[in-house]
């Protein structure tokens, strides 16, 4: 099959991650693969060591006529089977260049906001396939009247090589932090603001680590409260088991470094990117009950649900991780899952059935 992937943002966001894996995978199952993308971009950078074609693309809007050329030239050379697109701003060009070209389109939708009134009714009826990235995202459509044989859902994809465990990574990032091999790290990788749970996160790790001393807490990110956090961990007694980061490019060495991880969201999230890739990290995962969140672990195997916002309960859900029997346990266990369900083999064998209508 060959395959037209259109993705024209600039931004490095989950949703161009998802882009990136979903094209790697569909070229590693043996499909012939190109994508029309941003020059010199994350998605762009992303495919560079891959099998899949480049082609410069950009799509300022929707009445963008640089991009539909760029797009209609990528076609015609590649002549497509199909046109996959990942971001709003591209759906109605791919519709409409799929109908010039006479081939399917398929489109994936990230978000749960909804969209514009009149492209909320048309956009999952003219697609010849509309997907959600979780059964949350696609209730969240359903609630809205489209009909539900409109909408699948195809999980995020997951490079299991790029998350293998680094026993060497592991000890020079823990060495770097002045960490020994014992200590327990509890990790956090995300945008930094209230929505994400990071303050209750931040007190629950800190009663934890009143009772267990090799407790250590390791922050990749930032944003907006990333100084708020910073400054309540300056003033804490644990302040020195508090490790802030920043924004770190690739965090996939990170997650050998961490005993367990910690997806604290308040705020409802689509899915969960991060909490699938520290799984097939062999990290095991405590989760907010909310939103698609659930979707990403196996409560009780690979990890545990946890109410959001509930500092105690996170507390105690911490410590219960810091045994060493429970944490080998439920590490093995979410690295076989990750493989069994998000793997890019396992992802890219699903998407090919429901493009061939299964």
């Amino acid at each position: 099959m060959k395959l037209l992937f259109v993705g024209t943002n600039p931004e490095n966001t989950g949703a161009a991650s998802h882009f990136v894996a979903l094209a790697q995978a569909m070229a590693e199952a043996g499909h012939q693969v190109g994508a029309a993308v941003y020059p010199d971009g994350p998605i762009w950078q992303g495919l560079a060591r891959s099998d899949v074609r480049r082609y410069e693309a950009k799509f300022c809007n929707v009445f963008d006529l640089r991009g539909y050329v760029a797009v209609i030239k990528a076609a015609r050379q590649l002549k497509p089977d199909w046109l996959v697109g990942n971001f709003g701003k591209e759906y109605w060009p791919l519709i409409l260049i799929g109908r010039l070209l006479r081939v399917p389109v398929a489109l994936f939708r990230h978000r749960t906001p909804p969209m514009k009134r009149l492209s909320a009714y048309l956009i999952p009826r003219l697609a010849q396939r509309f997907f959600a990235v979780s059964k949350h995202a696609r209730q969240a459509y359903l609630d809205r009247g489209i009909p539900g044989q409109l909408v699948r859902v195809l999980y995020n994809p997951v490079n299991m090589e790029r998350c293998r465990p680094d026993p060497y990574r592991r000890s020079e990032i823990r060495r770097s932090l002045g960490l020994d091999e014992d200590a327990i790290v509890l990790g956090y990788s995300g945008r930094m603001h209230n929505g994400k749970g990071i303050f209750p996160l931040f007190e629950a790790a800190s009663a934890a680590m009143a009772e267990q001393p090799r407790l250590h807490c390791l922050w990749l990110g930032d944003g907006p409260d990333a100084p708020a956090l910073r400054e309540r961990a300056a003033a804490d007694p644990t302040a020195s088991r508090h490790h802030f980061l920043g924004w770190i490019s690739d965090v996939h060495p990170y997650y050998s470094a961490l005993s367990m991880l910690a997806f604290p969201s308040i705020a409802t999230e689509t899915f969960g990117r991060v909490s699938v890739e520290a799984q097939a990290a062999g990290v095991p995962v405590l989760g907010s009950d909310i939103g698609g969140i659930p979707e990403t672990l196996e409560a009780g195997v690979t990890g545990l649900l946890l109410p959001p916002g509930d500092a105690d309960a996170w507390r105690d859900a911490i410590l219960k991780l810091c045994d060493p029997a429970l944490l080998a346990s439920m590490s093995a266990a979410a690295h076989d899952y990750v493989q069994q369900h998000f793997s890019m083999q396992v992802i890219a064998g699903q998407f090919l059935q429901i493009l061939a209508g299964n």
